[in-house]
């Protein structure tokens, strides 16, 4: 009988010390939470690194994830701009911190160190890590890992990811920014839901990215988008070769589409310099000279979106960018862009794309950053 109550109280013993290091455990869990990423740096290598991440206080949207320890809620994203590197951390759909910092320009070194010195005040800002998504004006060599056709020069040749994976020990995952822009548009933006977006900026350049089913497509050699750097469709014969692009050709669609093109085209018919919002204003003042500049812009961004539309089919197309903020053209591009999208002859084509205005506007590409981790 002692016996028994001796193995008794034995198993009592073991089983509240068996508890103890469970609870033990349990804390250590609550303090860091690790989780094993596999990278999938867009356009690069993929690879493997485990990393600790503190949690911060979870939303109320997350009681399903609170059940799994691995779970991280923050995502954070870095808009490597050419004045400007923005940071957001998004707790799903919910941003909850903001900076920005200048662009170190022509500095190498020093733009890696603002990059990594931004995601530390961001998450000592939200007291919590988490995943890294960056938009570049370039993008990743498939093969080498570099960075090319980057408008930011001096990273061009460089292997960023590589750097910044070292800097901040953990891996990150890089997009070019217009890819960003589609991915935070299809995310949760004016292109969610959508089966095929296309997703253009149109500001002090032109570019745009592919998402389907809400991922981004980037393509065998990286470039998968590149709407702006084709030449612009059915030109007439003025607008034959078109001006020179640095891309080192000539009659891009940027050198027609781009907000300095569209300054350049009212100077060259007019003699006056103005910028196209203002373009705009005088044409809806009915002013004749603007509202000719606004014609001609107008029937070639139908044009150049028609030939996307004939390739791609896409259910929507996003505008974004500073160009994206003149209203008319929501409704005068689809009107026109029905005379170049195919159909049998003598028919009407039945255009189910839709032309939408940015959700997000210049948010949506640091947005999109923070999406890459989707």
């Amino acid at each position: 009988m002692a016996h028994a109550v001796g193995g008794a109280v034995k198993r009592h013993v073991l089983v509240a010390e068996a508890e103890g290091e469970r609870d033990a455990l349990e804390c250590r869990k609550r303090r860091y939470r690790a989780r094993r990423f596999e990278t999938d740096i867009i356009g690069n290598r993929a690879h493997e690194l485990s990393i600790a991440v503190i949690h911060a206080h979870p939303s109320s949207d997350h009681s399903d994830d609170r059940q799994n320890p691995y779970t991280v809620w923050m995502r954070i994203g870095i808009d490597l701009g050419g004045t400007k590197i923005e940071g957001i951390v998004l707790d799903g759909s919910r941003e909850v911190a903001r900076m920005r910092v200048g662009t170190p320009r022509g500095d190498y070194a020093a733009t890696l160190a603002a990059i990594a010195s931004l995601v530390a005040d961001l998450e000592r800002a939200v007291g919590a890590a988490g995943t890294i998504g960056i938009g570049i004006p370039g993008t990743i060599a498939t093969v080498t890992g570099l960075v090319k056709n980057a408008n930011s020069t001096w990273l061009i040749g460089r292997p960023l990811q590589a750097d910044l994976e070292a800097r901040l020990a953990r891996p990150v995952r890089i997009a070019n920014d217009a890819n960003c822009f589609a991915m935070s548009e299809a995310a949760d933006g004016a292109a969610a839901g959508a089966e095929i977006a296309f997703g253009v900026i149109v500001g002090t350049g032109t570019g745009a990215g592919i998402s389907i089913r809400g991922q981004i497509v980037t393509g065998a050699n990286g470039i998968a988008g590149e709407w702006g750097h084709n030449p612009l469709p059915w030109p007439d014969q003025e607008e034959r070769p078109g001006p020179p692009c640095y891309c080192g050709k000539h009659g891009c669609i940027e050198t027609f589409l781009s907000g300095p093109a569209m300054t350049a085209d009212h100077e060259r018919r007019t003699g006056a310099r103005m910028l196209p919002r203002d373009i705009a204003r005088s044409a809806e003042r009915g002013d004749s000279a603007a509202l000719a500049t606004m014609t001609r812009y107008e029937r070639r961004m139908a044009r150049a979106l028609a030939s996307v539309i004939n390739v791609l089919d896409p259910h929507v197309i996003v505008l974004g960018g500073g160009m994206s903020n003149i209203d008319r053209l929501y409704d005068t591009v689809p009107a026109l862009w029905a005379d170049y999208v195919f159909a049998a002859t003598g028919s009407t084509p039945d255009v189910r794309t839709r032309l939408a205005r940015a959700a997000h506007g210049d948010a949506s590409g640091v947005r999109g950053a923070a999406w890459l981790w989707r």
